[in-house]
């Protein structure tokens, strides 16, 4: 099933909708698998026509999938690059994948938790996302995915390495375990370049909002575990939820202590950058980011009332260039976009305060 994608632009998937425990900080918990077929070559070696075999197989096998819910396929390669990039904003696939050359797609199903990617990297990766901090649910959901999809075909793996891939960091198990966490306040403090030194030395990965090589927009931050080889699945889920709640910790004493300790210079941070977003004219999506990375605070602070954290979270989703073109129906240039993207910030916000367009008066 292939439905169009326009389906998706007007609501949220569940990991955006802040209702997962420990929600005020972590925003999702997301597990991926890394999986290849026994008889194709891998992705950078494979030919055009080896890719064309290996999407009709997977399509089909995902196609029969029990116990996932209804799934809707995509064919990435015949997506407009505008389509491409909104799945890419919406996490449902990765940078790498939007930008491959030859036969891949997506099944993605309606809750948006579950989203299998085809001639990515590898030949296929298995990914789940839950909100907030569910690394138990979601590997039980992914490890039952993988069964049913191993059940039909055949993965490359080896009796003394485990699970075959592409890149050697992932040979073994092939599992990559990703909390997103928001942490404005250790970034307020300058605390946070001491805390990510601490997680590299424990071979944690810390990454930006869109993963590998991207930049930490918004004080998003995503951790994940580095190697995969000689250890189980359930050692790695392990490491990253054991220190996730120290990380929450440290972000919540950073945020009282501010509280405490800068009570005026914060609520002037939280109140400067409601304002703005309420009545300004024109916006960058890095300036919007920003703003909103200290409203999400103040919200979780109770230093804005009346506004929701599921609209909060939506609105650093539906301001990214490809989602903000996608609601508006139509390509828009750099300097339109900033214009079009402050007039849905005041629209949004002022619906979700209960008062009208606060620049319309």
């Amino acid at each position: 099933m292939n439905l169009p994608l326009e389906e998706l632009v007007h609501r949220s998937g569940e990991w955006l909708r802040g209702t997962g425990p420990e929600s005020d900080i972590v925003i999702s918990s997301r597990i991926r698998l890394a999986r290849n077929l026994a008889d194709f070559p891998f992705i950078r070696r494979a030919s055009d026509a080896d890719k064309a075999q290996i999407e009709r197989i997977l399509r089909e096998t995902t196609a029969k999938l029990d116990d996932v819910g209804d799934l809707a396929y995509y064919d990435v390669q015949g997506l407009e690059g505008l389509d491409r990039q909104f799945l890419v904003e919406r996490h449902l696939i990765s940078r790498e994948h939007a930008d491959n050359e030859g036969a891949r797609g997506v099944a993605i199903d309606h809750s948006e938790r579950v989203s299998l990617m085809v001639n990515e990297e590898d030949h296929l990766r298995i990914q789940v996302m839950h909100s907030g901090l569910d690394l138990d649910s979601a590997w039980a959901e992914i490890d039952r995915v993988d069964d049913q999809i191993e059940s039909k075909v055949t993965y490359a793996f080896h009796p003394k390495l485990g699970y075959l891939t592409a890149c050697p960091t992932n040979v073994g198990t092939g599992l990559r375990v990703s909390v997103m966490l928001h942490l404005p306040a250790l970034v307020v403090t300058r605390q946070i370049e001491k805390v990510f030194r601490s997680l590299q030395k424990i071979s944690l990965a810390v990454r930006g909002l869109y993963g590998e090589g991207s930049q930490a927009m918004g004080d998003f931050y995503q951790i994940s575990n580095q190697l995969t080889l000689g250890r189980t699945e359930e050692d790695l889920v392990k490491q990253v939820a054991d220190i996730v709640p120290v990380l929450i910790d440290y972000e919540r004493k950073a945020r009282e202590f501010l509280v405490k300790e800068s009570h005026k210079d914060l609520h002037d941070r939280v109140s400067r950058a409601y304002g703005i977003l309420c009545t300004a004219q024109k916006i960058s999506s890095e300036e919007t980011m920003h703003l909103l990375s200290s409203v999400r605070m103040g919200v979780n602070l109770g230093l804005i009332k009346d506004v929701e954290m599921a609209s909060i979270n939506q609105l650093f989703i539906h301001t990214q260039p490809a989602h903000l073109q996608k609601l508006r129906g139509m390509e828009l240039s750099t300097s339109d976009r900033n214009v079009e993207r402050a007039m849905y910030l005041r629209q949004m916000l002022a619906k979700r305060s209960g008062n009208g367009d606060p620049a319309a008066n």
